[in-house]
């Protein structure tokens, strides 16, 4: 293993967890919003097994 490999692996981990991370911050913004809202904008009905449809 070089030392590419190795930047590589740290840079796609640290990717995943910065991906976590955002995912988290944005359900708990979601969920201090107001009942309504949520309900408006679908949340959380638009998440299905606690990932995006889209995904």
């Amino acid at each position: 293993m070089n030392g590419f490999t190795i930047l590589r692996s740290v840079q796609h981990y640290v990717g995943k967890i910065r991906t976590m991370r955002n995912e988290i911050r944005t359900q708990r913004f979601m969920n201090g919003l107001p009942a309504d809202i949520r309900k408006d904008i679908g949340w959380p009905d638009m998440y299905a097994n606690g990932r995006h449809i889209d995904s």
